[in-house]
């Protein structure tokens, strides 16, 4: 949903006073002035912090397909929750945690492609999400906002929820950091070491179903799987530590977030698509200047060689 449309189911009336404008001195004006605009702020500000330490690990491991097979199997717990008239969320983390679970179990004891229950656990949460959804009384549930995002319409419990999973992801992480690394890297150096990989790998995916249920309200889940590796897949042409690429994340995250909501302030369009188009270009412009850093100290390599032959 868009801006005008927001505050029009908010307050019952055309948009007036809230002018949409292409100044972003309005656009600040107006958080201080709107409670949604500031529930949206705070929404994409927490998004952010697990989105650039969470995304950092999927791109180190290169297991994106995994938190694809997990954001949509989420599906299901959002249309049995809406059934059972309790907070979506709520069911999105529940079936998210379920879902990671089965997935790295089907890797590690059955020693299963984990490709096929991906594709069947996205397969049954979508299905599962649309059943309960056509039966809930009255079938008056919007489960669009959750496909596609709807951070302008975060509640104050939303809210709530949203901080106790970053608090949840930041211990996670402070406990298990090397842990993390060491399975990102090198499994089999990790079990030399003593760590218990089996174990490490199943709570890193359940970090990434946290990340993906604090995302879902953000962007979607047609959309969290780009979230969650743009940014950290830029920081990661930049840093050569996770340390600094977890930190370049979190900016970028950021930076992606507010700029999405300040262009949906000015155009009247959806929040989620902006959000995702502005770290979509800024990917395809570090790809661009990163490249061409690379061609001219190739190019600048070549030239000193030469003069060395002569």
């Amino acid at each position: 949903m868009t801006f005008k449309k927001i505050y029009k189911k908010m307050y019952g009336s055309e948009i007036n006073h809230l002018k949409l404008s292409k100044s972003m001195q309005d656009f600040i004006t107006s958080i201080f002035q709107h409670t949604f605009i500031q529930h949206a702020v705070l929404a994409g500000l927490l998004s952010s912090f697990a989105c650039g330490i969470t995304g950092t690990y999927v791109v180190v491991k290169k297991i994106s397909y995994l938190g694809g097979g997990i954001a949509h199997a989420v599906m299901g717990g959002l249309g049995i929750a809406y059934f059972l008239g309790i907070n979506p969320l709520l069911g999105a983390l529940v079936f998210a945690i379920v879902a990671a679970v089965v997935i790295g179990l089907v890797k590690l004891k059955f020693h299963q492609n984990e490709d096929t229950v991906i594709g069947a656990l996205w397969a049954m949460g979508m299905a599962l999400g649309i059943i309960f959804a056509y039966l809930t009384p009255g079938y008056n549930v919007d489960l669009l906002s959750f496909l596609f995002g709807n951070i302008l319409m975060v509640s104050r419990n939303s809210l709530h929820i949203l901080v106790i999973l970053d608090v949840v992801i930041f211990t996670i992480v402070f406990i298990f950091y090397h842990q993390f690394i060491y399975i990102s890297f090198d499994e089999e150096s990790a079990r030399l070491r003593g760590i218990p990989v089996d174990f490490t790998y199943l709570m890193l995916l359940c970090l990434i179903a946290l990340t993906i249920v604090i995302l879902i309200q953000t962007v979607g889940l047609v959309l969290v799987i780009a979230l969650l590796t743009l940014p950290a897949s830029i920081a990661n042409m930049f840093s050569r530590s996770i340390t600094r690429m977890m930190f370049l994340a979190v900016i970028f995250s950021i930076f992606f977030t507010m700029s999405g909501l300040s262009l949906s302030f000015s155009l009247n369009m959806p929040s989620g698509a902006l959000i995702i188009m502005v770290a979509g270009l800024s990917y395809l412009f570090a790809f661009a200047i990163r490249f061409l850093i690379r061609f001219l100290q190739m190019k600048n390599f070549g030239l000193k060689k030469s003069a060395i032959d002569k």
